[in-house]
């Protein structure tokens, strides 16, 4: 008895052994919760449930064909360019500001930044959705009204919908993506700014030669993950068009077109199929971006 006692002692205190002990959660996490689901929706991608038949590729030529996912591709591409370039750029240039020395009561402004990313997306995709309603007294038809224009149906014209989309994004995000860059320029020595300003190098000089170079890490990881938050987008499109059916498919998002599918049509073969066009585009488009960035090359070296 003893024996088998510290037997199994030397197995949980060995140092090879210890590794494995603590990544299992994690790998047995990925293995039911990511993996196992993924291969249950490749096999059902092929099938008719509704029919209870196998249908090969069917479901897969059918998305070739049909507008609707189209449309939602389209607007799922849309957006995520549209984050892309508000949720960088600003970001990074704010984080900055909050970096300098010049900045007084930086700490309060982290915390009145980050709040809108503690607020349930229910109840801001409502509040927008008030914003922006069709009535003279919703907040941006009364600035409109107040320079002497009429007001307009902002969630039915596909161009004002997509600026209240993101807008929203905006207010939302745009404290964490702060947040994730001043990480970042913290990390940076001090040193070397300092040596840059004796070398007379301006403010501007010192973060497009200094701050942006070093911060990529960074930039990319934001870049990376905006990706998926663009095209995987559904909740935020659902509460500000009160519903999965915006007017002509305006706000439909590839993942809406997939609730749309599986849940409302329970059509779970074909939404599968959406599901793995989706996962295939994510990591398309993010290898991409990775290549591009040159993080496989760092990641050699």
């Amino acid at each position: 008895m003893r024996k088998g006692v510290c037997e199994m002692k030397k197995f949980f205190y060995s140092k090879k052994i210890a590794p494995y002990v603590f990544i299992c959660p994690f790998v047995i996490t990925v293995l039911l919760f990511w993996l196992v689901p993924i291969c249950n929706g490749f096999l059902l991608s092929f099938q008719d449930i509704l029919k209870e038949q196998w249908v090969g590729f069917d479901n897969y030529t059918r998305l070739l064909s049909d507008k609707i996912f189209m449309k939602a591709l389209w607007n799922s591409f849309k957006y995520m360019a549209g984050t892309l370039l508000l949720l960088i750029p600003f970001p990074m240039l704010f984080a900055t500001l909050l970096n300098s020395r010049l900045m007084k009561k930086a700490d309060f402004f982290k915390s009145v930044y980050f709040i809108p990313a503690l607020t349930s997306v229910v109840v801001a995709g409502t509040i927008f959705r008030l914003m922006f309603g069709e009535s003279s007294t919703s907040l941006f038809n009364q600035v409109l009204g107040f320079f002497g224009a009429a007001p307009i149906k902002w969630l039915k014209g596909a161009g004002t919908s997509y600026f209240a989309l993101l807008l929203l994004a905006c207010w939302r995000w745009t404290g964490v993506n702060i947040l994730y860059f001043l990480s970042g320029l913290q990390s940076i020595p001090s040193d070397l700014y300092e040596a840059a300003a004796i070398d007379g190098a301006s403010k501007w000089q010192q973060f497009s030669k200094i701050s942006v170079p070093l911060v990529k890490p960074t930039t990319v990881y934001v870049l990376t993950i905006s990706i998926y938050a663009g095209l995987s987008m559904f909740l935020e499109s659902n509460m500000l068009f009160k519903g999965n059916n915006s007017p002509n498919n305006i706000g439909l998002t590839i993942v809406g077109y997939l609730y749309r599918q599986g849940v409302e049509k329970r059509a779970l073969g074909y939404a599968c199929a959406v599901g793995l066009i989706l996962l295939l585009v994510v990591m398309l488009v993010n290898i991409i971006q990775l290549k591009i960035t040159g993080t496989f090359e760092e990641g050699r070296e």
